[in-house]
């Protein structure tokens, strides 16, 4: 049998164009790539409207078809791994092949939040550097950053160029090399304003990423970062292991 033939079987019409459809996507159709349309799909493989309408939906669901309103439904991008080590946006980009690009939406001396006037160490009222980011990988916006700075560690710094790699122009200009972070991670709907300079839907699913980053035991940065759900995951490796008693100890729990 071809495997392009959808065929009676007990295999459900609906799941043998879903593989084929599937196959399409990841292995002979680049990212953002059109598929045939609802009526194409069914007069191809002879199977009812409705058929198409439940495989396209389940690979949509997937991640692996999005759907354009008035345009059709085209093969997604690639989703990217996120790095759980310090490096800048820029640098992960271009280890990947990607070309970064940034757009400064805002840089100015203000007094932060109280959480990240704590997590830098400033006194109540200190200002600090406030900068947001537009982030963007061959030209498609991947993430918003919204980040606070140690004024007493990088003064100044709204005066110079802030759409190439920070981590990098802190290391060259101020002789600071950051070193240590802790990071949180959580789900997030996206907000109008964050939805608008994403391209995406309000309420889309968005990955948020809260690092404070220090150098030698001295806070430097407070940032969080929007990332689009759709082209973002976080892959980890686990061990079984307790942390209280070290890396060679194992916990007994769940298998």
């Amino acid at each position: 049998m071809n495997r392009d033939e959808i065929v009676d079987g007990p295999k459900p019409k609906h799941a043998q164009l879903r593989d084929i459809l599937r196959r399409l996507a990841e292995q002979e159709l680049p990212p953002g790539s059109a598929i045939p349309s609802e009526r194409d799909l069914a007069q191809q493989y002879r199977v009812s409207r409705i058929t198409v309408r439940a495989a396209v939906g389940q690979l949509v669901a997937e991640g692996l078809l999005t759907r354009a309103k008035g345009r059709g439904t085209f093969t997604a991008r690639r989703r990217l791994d996120a790095q759980l080590y310090l490096e800048s946006f820029t640098d992960d980009m271009r280890r990947r092949g990607l070309t970064p690009a940034t757009e400064v939406l805002d840089c100015a001396e203000e007094v932060p939040p109280s959480t990240a006037g704590v997590s830098l160490g400033l006194s109540p009222h200190e200002p600090a550097c406030k900068l947001v980011r537009l982030r963007k990988a061959d030209g498609v916006p991947l993430a918003i950053e919204r980040g606070w700075y140690n004024p007493r560690v990088v003064p100044d710094l709204p005066r110079h160029d802030l759409t190439a790699s920070l981590y990098t122009l802190i290391a060259d200009t101020y002789g600071v090399q950051l070193d240590h972070a802790s990071q949180t991670v959580w789900a997030e709907g996206a907000d109008p304003e964050t939805a608008k300079l994403l391209n995406v839907r309000t309420g889309s699913s968005l990955l948020v990423f809260r690092r404070v980053a220090a150098s030698q035991g001295r806070p430097v940065e407070d940032m969080t970062s929007w990332y689009r759900g759709d082209l973002y995951q976080v892959t980890m490796q686990l061990d079984r292991t307790d942390p209280e008693s070290g890396p060679n100890s194992a916990k007994g729990g769940n298998p």
